[in-house]
């Protein structure tokens, strides 16, 4: 078969043992087939109680360790992970399966077809995902409220935000918020936060970068900042459930900068 990047994976006909080099990944199988997963990354924080071998970072996975746990299946994502990693696994005959989402449709036909591959059916979840944003999709188009327009950091020191063609970035526009860095050559382009004026909104999750009350919003005066879970704005698996919800309560709670 092959994967969201078009590269074919040799895969058992039973899927029994699963390594995963991304978090959201990680929450998705363990959740739909408890047991599965028998290593994970360092970053791979849910479910919570999470007991597997670790087995590095994303971009630093040991792939010896990875293959000393015998994995039937290796999950990736093209963003996260290094290619020079996962062509170590292949070439150490580990199939690898690839995952390629900056959408929500697309993250909803990749978590499909990706537990598939692992031997899951149609978890409850998913399905309660589908419907959850088939819901704000029908409230966004039917709201009088005007649309935001945003800048969304995601790293200071440098200053970096995101650009065009992301997965949170879509999340956003299905809540009514626009990135006014879509349009950016670059998908996480640098910036400076007093040359932005397109904006009226500052969104700052708490990862990749840990912004808080007391750490980001004070670079953008005048601005209204909102703090959001960097887990329901970038993570796609059973989190996308109840994103919806958390992410609107948490955009219509502004602190506005100094």
């Amino acid at each position: 078969m092959r994967d969201d990047t078009g590269v074919a994976a040799r895969l058992p006909a039973t899927v029994r043992r699963v390594v995963s080099l991304v978090p959201s990944l990680t929450e998705a199988v363990e959740v739909s087939a408890p047991g599965l997963v028998v290593g994970a990354t360092a970053w791979c924080t849910h479910p919570t109680g999470l007991d597997v071998a670790r087995i590095g970072g994303t971009k630093n996975p040991d792939v010896e360790a990875v293959v000393a746990l015998g994995p039937d299946l290796v999950l990736a994502n093209e963003e996260e992970n290094r290619a020079v990693d996962l062509d170590a696994l292949r070439s150490a005959g580990v199939p690898v399966w690839n995952t390629r989402v900056r959408t929500l449709d697309e993250a909803f036909g990749s978590l499909n077809q990706m537990l598939r591959v692992c031997g899951v059916g149609d978890p409850g979840w998913l399905l309660a995902a589908r419907e959850a944003w088939d819901a704000v999709d029908v409230l966004t188009t039917g709201q009088e409220r005007p649309r935001r327009a945003a800048v969304v950091p995601i790293w200071r020191r440098p200053w970096m935000a995101l650009g065009a063609d992301t997965f949170a970035g879509d999340v956003l526009r299905r809540l009514g918020v626009d990135n006014v860095l879509a349009d950016s050559a670059e998908r996480y382009p640098r910036f400076v936060p007093g040359e932005l004026t397109s904006h009226d909104l500052v969104v700052l999750p708490d990862e990749p970068y840990a912004f808080g009350v007391d750490d980001g919003p004070e670079a953008f005066a005048g601005k209204d900042c909102v703090l959001v879970s960097g887990r329901h704005l970038t993570w796609y698996g059973p989190s996308l459930v109840e994103a919806a919800g958390v992410l609107r309560r948490q955009l219509e709670s502004p602190v506005r900068a100094p």
